[in-house]
């Protein structure tokens, strides 16, 4: 199919070329759904891959840290606090721990509360935070031992905050590679019904070719030859717009976070160049199928 494709769009025939029009609604309408297609394809990639890089990092940073919850009564909570600060100090495995601060606990707090939460006058757990090295610490054991030294002392290591992270990942990843196979199908049945159009309206033109000796391969193959190239000429013309659209998003400061990572990174920003060409393939499939058969069914 390769070679095929590149041996139609390399072949220049000017006799074939005449038999397809080179303006009229089937030449804007094949390059406008390439090029819008392939415009929300990047997009559709660019948003697969940013929350992807995102889900991991946040499971990355999870994976690292744990947190030790204090539920002690007022007069005991500074003993146990310190208690098992101490504990933690001597476990194999742990880099550093400290207990987070009234503000740090009121800024947890302050999204679900609002910034006037009394942390001093509420029941409010005391939270440790401890940060893993090496291969990590045993979580049974360090369970244990907490039970024995502070009772009211339970250990977070994350794992179901972990888990939907990577889950949400693999999901995300999945609808973005849905989402531009859905976009190709689109475009896919948008130029076949294009070719058709075209097809149908040249009719007598091809009559008069098969009059003069002319083959359905040959017919075929300038029709997927013109189709193609505006396929690929539209498709470039998305890519390059929506490559533009992603670099001028808002930086994650002026976004308030929500945009993070959005951009390609690295050599993520070729990943959409792949583009065209697959839209080039797919249009060449597309209309070579829908030019044989609709040869077969001209008389």
């Amino acid at each position: 199919m390769i070679r095929d494709l590149l041996a139609d769009l390399t072949t220049h025939d000017r006799q074939a070329d005449r038999v397809v029009p080179p303006t009229g609604h089937t030449a804007w309408l094949t390059a406008f759904t390439a090029g819008a297609m392939t415009f929300l394809a990047v997009f559709a990639l660019a948003l697969s891959l940013a929350a992807g890089r995102l889900a991991d990092r946040w499971s990355e940073a999870l994976a690292r840290t744990s947190t030790v919850r204090i539920s002690a009564p007022p007069d005991q909570a500074a003993a146990q606090t310190q208690a098992v600060l101490d504990l933690l100090a001597t476990t194999p495995g742990i880099a550093s721990a400290r207990a987070l601060t009234d503000e740090e606990q009121r800024a947890l707090l302050e999204p679900w509360f609002g910034p006037d939460l009394p942390v001093d006058a509420l029941p409010i757990p005391r939270l440790v935070e401890l940060v893993e090295e090496g291969e990590g610490y045993d979580g049974e054991g360090l369970r244990q031992r907490l039970s024995a030294e502070a009772p009211g002392a339970v250990l977070d290591d994350h794992t179901r905050w972990r888990q939907p992270l990577a889950v949400a990942a693999g999901r995300l990843r999945l609808l973005g590679l849905a989402s531009i196979v859905l976009i190709l199908a689109t475009m896919a049945a948008m130029i076949t019904l294009a070719a058709n159009a075209s097809l149908a309206a040249n009719a007598q033109v091809i009559r008069v070719l098969r009059l003069v000796g002319a083959r359905d391969s040959y017919i075929a193959r300038a029709f997927v030859r013109r189709f193609t190239l505006r396929a690929l000429t539209g498709a470039a013309a998305g890519a390059v717009a929506g490559m533009l659209g992603i670099a001028f998003l808002p930086s994650a400061d002026a976004a308030g976070g929500f945009l993070t990572g959005l951009a390609f990174q690295g050599a993520g920003w070729l990943w959409p160049l792949l583009l065209p060409p697959l839209a080039g393939v797919v249009a060449f499939t597309a209309t070579r199928i829908a030019a044989l058969r609709k040869l077969k069914d001209l008389p």
